[in-house]
């Protein structure tokens, strides 16, 4: 209970960091910053990529070796709040606003370098102290609570984005409140994990830990890594533009706070699928679970490329959440039963790298480009940005093909002969 409560307490100020920073993020670099739709993805984009490297190639290889989980976490959620102040300073000190916008895109390629020890510390951490048939429930519940503290970030960021509508918008970035309270969260997120065992599988406490590794195919690993990479690109194309979309005038021409509410119908589904999670695991398996969840994805991806009222964009969002966690619970099930605790960190990290790459990549060589042309072509804004949305949801189909095959032949290799 003790190990949980930590790590259910990091959970929620990590999604309360999040909703409340890169949701209004990408508003701030576009709307008061002035960079173009792909640039604006580039915030998401460069630093994912030095992200995914680092956890590769540096933190996955430390940590397997020297079996070090918490106490990557801890120093990476410290130096990550002290790189967002300084952060902060920098972009202050531009010349210009474009100057600031892509000082804002160089720092967090520099701070994600360090948040990378979190994210993998983070991800072999669960394994370690969870057996196999626990992890996916275990990961709803954290997605469940990861969903309350994300909605009280995006609501705590709808209001200082512009003081509570007494401001000009951007004014929670430009005057530092907004990094100074995510630099806070990450400080006072140091304090749960003391209430979590450092892990590793050489650990006596690492109840998940087995003297001989399970049968690892890499064709099979790679085959479900693939699938993976198509499903979140798809699903995450939209992630930083969608924002954007729904702020335009002409367009939806949402306030921050009511765009708020908006985002969080997507936390609502987070926490409702999260609670349900474990037991839709037991009655359907991971493998149903996720192919559900794709499902669920691509059909919120239709529905905002094609609806224009408010009712369908609030469906698509809920729809939004509800994939979100099934496909990361069930997901990450699958992958820790594809990958031997031996070579846990380094086979995670790539399995991390189809996620936190989707954040910005997709952005950058899908949406943003997408959305860029459409209206280059002379496509209305809210027409370009559809169009982007209707793209996406036919790569996440592609995914969700690729995992029907996938499934198809691993029944076969199980079938008696």
């Amino acid at each position: 209970m003790k190990i949980f409560l930590g790590i259910s307490s990091f959970q929620l100020l990590t999604m309360f960091r999040r909703g409340l920073f890169y949701t209004y993020l990408t508003i701030y670099l576009r709307h008061f910053l002035g960079l173009s739709v792909t640039a604006t993805t580039l915030f998401a984009t460069l630093p994912m990529i030095l992200n995914v490297a680092a956890q590769r190639y540096v933190w996955g290889i430390l940590s397997d070796r020297y079996q070090k989980r918490r106490s990557l976490i801890i120093w990476g959620e410290i130096l990550g709040g002290a790189g967002t102040i300084i952060l902060w300073y920098a972009h202050r000190l531009a010349g210009t606003k474009i100057m600031s916008g892509w000082v804002i895109i160089a720092g967090l390629c520099i701070i994600e370098i360090f948040w990378s020890m979190s994210n993998i510390g983070w991800s072999a951490l669960i394994s370690d102290l969870y057996q196999q048939h626990d992890r996916g429930k275990i990961m709803g519940k954290l997605e469940s609570i990861g969903g309350m503290g994300r909605m009280a970030g995006v609501l705590a960021g709808g209001l200082f984005y512009d003081r509570m509508g007494t401001a000009f918008a951007g004014w929670g970035f430009y005057q530092g409140i907004l990094f100074f309270i995510s630099a806070g969260a990450m400080f006072l997120s140091v304090f749960p994990m003391f209430m979590v065992p450092e892990g590793g599988i050489n650990k006596q406490h690492s109840p998940a830990a087995t003297p001989k590794d399970p049968d690892y195919s890499s064709g099979i690993f790679m085959m479900f890594i693939a699938a993976m990479t198509l499903i979140h690109f798809g699903r995450n194309s939209v992630a930083v533009t969608m924002a954007q979309y729904l702020i335009l005038d002409p367009g939806p021409h949402l306030s921050s706070l009511v765009l708020s509410h908006v985002v969080n119908l997507r936390s609502a589904g987070i926490v409702l699928a999260g609670l349900v999670t474990g037991l839709l695991l037991n009655m359907t398996g991971k493998r149903m679970l996720l192919a559900a969840g794709s499902l669920a994805a691509i059909v919120s991806l239709l529905i905002l490329g094609i609806a224009d009222s408010m009712t369908w964009i609030c469906t698509s969002s809920f729809l939004m959440g509800v994939s979100e966690v099934l496909i990361l619970a069930a997901s990450y099930e699958l992958a820790s039963s594809y990958i031997p605790p031996s070579r846990r960190a380094r086979l995670f990290s790539i399995f991390n790298a189809t996620l936190f790459l989707s954040w910005g990549t997709a952005g950058t060589l899908i949406a943003g480009p997408i959305t860029d042309f459409m209206i280059y072509l002379g496509k209305t804004q809210a027409h370009a940005y559809k169009i982007s949305f209707l793209a996406a949801s036919i790569i996440t189909a592609a995914g969700f093909g690729l995992l029907f095959l996938l499934f198809s032949m691993e029944k076969k290799e199980q079938a008696p002969f």
